[in-house]
């Protein structure tokens, strides 16, 4: 049973540091200034869907790309709009709600596995691509979902698991790899063939949005096509991607910057799966595994970093050895927090920050 100090530390990281960003982030400009500052990139898109839907404004041309963006988020920014006027404070308060939730679950699932509760929900703040928890993003409601199904999986839970697990596969595209990443852990646990009928839950989510875009659309793979046309992600070899992306690197433009660290991402992305598999965390690394590579057979690479925001077995493993080795803690905190500064100053600018 999660601990009263548990949930304490968890929930004085989250607010803290959500308290800090907003102290640095509102001096010298009004609210509407501020608000303005986070309905930046596809926060507008969910924003777009859930004032209109996935037809988009009327009067202007339809965005072939909303379809990519899942209903989970828009329909939760709906829900809070009917008490907050301001979408672009909507999703800040469904991003600051169910990050809470997501990092008090973090935290217990570290503990569970014998780690820091509070170093892994450090770690996570600090890392580079941070800011996207706090904007109006879908990375904090999956995450509420997901850690919790996790936890409630490693726990024998399996009713409970699986629902929540669908409540992510509602979120984000990442809740198929959530979905099958639950069916080896069950294998591996060894339960009752006569439970295996829970794991299809989490992939109803998914059905029943590619027949209602199909339905829309006449396209049962709209989300996928969506990706395609809006940002030209279609498949390419690992290799074609990263050369690609190596060239793009090379000019001297502000998206330079970004596809820069997009080829960080991809190398940290390596070596964070080949951890998991040294460390034959097998279900973990088909979570993980499965991202990596749809993320790096695309066209080029797009929103590798951010992807690790999602990776929480990572940060559960992180905080087991930074809990043996302070020291290991204290240089990822000094590399990685002023690094999260200047990436949440870029996205704040409007700048493409990953």
């Amino acid at each position: 049973m999660i601990t009263r100090s548990t949930r304490l530390d968890a929930l004085l990281l989250w607010f803290g540091s959500r308290a800090g960003l907003l102290v640095v982030t509102l001096l010298g400009v009004t609210l509407a200034d501020y608000l303005d500052r986070w309905r930046k990139w596809d926060a507008t898109l969910f924003i777009t869907i859930a004032q209109y839907g996935y037809d988009g404004e009327p009067g202007k041309p339809v965005d072939d790309g909303l379809p990519a963006f899942f209903p989970g988020l828009p329909m939760a920014l709906r829900i809070v709009h009917l008490l907050v006027p301001d979408w672009a404070a909507a999703g800040l308060i469904v991003s600051l709600v169910s990050g809470a939730v997501a990092m008090v679950a973090l935290a217990r699932l570290a503990e569970v596995e014998g780690a820091s509760g509070w170093m892994a929900v450090a770690a996570l703040l600090l890392f580079p691509m941070a800011v996207f928890l706090a904007a109006g993003y879908s990375e904090s409601l999956f995450l509420a979902f997901a850690i919790p199904a996790w936890l409630a999986a490693r726990q024998g839970r399996w009713p409970v698991a699986v629902l929540l697990a669908a409540g992510a596969s509602c979120v984000r595209i990442t809740g198929l790899f959530l979905a099958a990443a639950l069916v080896v852990e069950f294998a591996a646990r060894a339960e009752s063939p006569r439970r295996a009928g829970w794991l299809a839950v989490p992939f109803v989510p998914l059905v029943a949005y590619s027949i209602y875009q199909y339905r829309r659309t006449g396209d049962w793979l709209a989300w996928k096509h969506a990706q395609e046309a809006g940002w030209g992600r279609d498949f390419a070899w690992p290799w074609e991607a990263w050369r690609t992306t190596w060239h793009s690197a090379m000019g001297s433009d502000d998206f330079a910057v970004a596809f820069r660290m997009e080829l960080a991402g991809a190398v940290a992305v390596a070596a964070a799966l080949v951890w998991l598999l040294v460390l034959r965390r097998w279900s973990e690394a088909v979570y993980c595994g499965t991202q990596a590579a749809a993320l790096m057979t695309s066209a080029y690479y797009l929103s590798i970093p951010r992807s690790l925001l999602l990776w929480f077995p990572l940060w559960v493993v992180f905080a087991r050895l930074a809990t043996r080795r302070a020291w290991v803690f204290v240089l990822y905190a000094a590399v990685c927090g002023p690094l999260m500064l200047l990436n949440a100053g870029r996205f704040l600018s409007g700048a493409w920050a990953g």
